[in-house]
């Protein structure tokens, strides 16, 4: 049943006009807890995600001052005005999730954090974290 709501929730938010973005909030600090930037890591490795100056809250609930992960893999900022896609490139974590075991290919990875709001749309201003590298041996 969740899977349905999400999913309709993806498909209606698709057209969200941007005057309807949340409001960010230019103190909020989004940022990697581990990995750190050029780690190696080996196999799977867990991603911390920080976030100091605004809440997390799941996908569809819409607080104030609040969002929910989205890391960037290997790809550039989605268009900061639209939903954030959801594909192997761009992973939701609409549930309120702060970490994920990951398993990537071995080589060089570029790793991104960027908060949605309730409707998987970037705050104004976004909440972006710096991007990283990490090498996976």
């Amino acid at each position: 049943m969740h899977k349905i709501f999400f999913l309709l929730l993806l498909i209606f938010s698709c057209n969200a006009p941007a005057e309807q973005q949340s409001a960010g909030s230019d103190n909020a600090m989004l940022y990697f807890i581990t990995p750190q930037h050029n780690a190696t890591v080996k196999g799977e490795f867990t991603v911390h995600f920080g976030l100091k100056g605004f809440g997390v809250a799941p996908a569809g609930v819409n607080t104030k001052n609040t969002g929910h992960h989205h890391l960037i893999i290997d790809a550039p900022l989605p268009p900061l005005d639209k939903p954030i896609p959801a594909n192997a490139n761009y992973r939701h974590f609409g549930g309120g999730q702060t970490e994920v075991n990951l398993k990537l290919e071995p080589g060089a990875h570029a790793l991104q954090l960027l908060l949605g709001d309730y409707l998987h749309t970037p705050h104004s201003p976004p909440i972006i974290s710096k991007q990283i590298t990490v090498t996976v041996e």
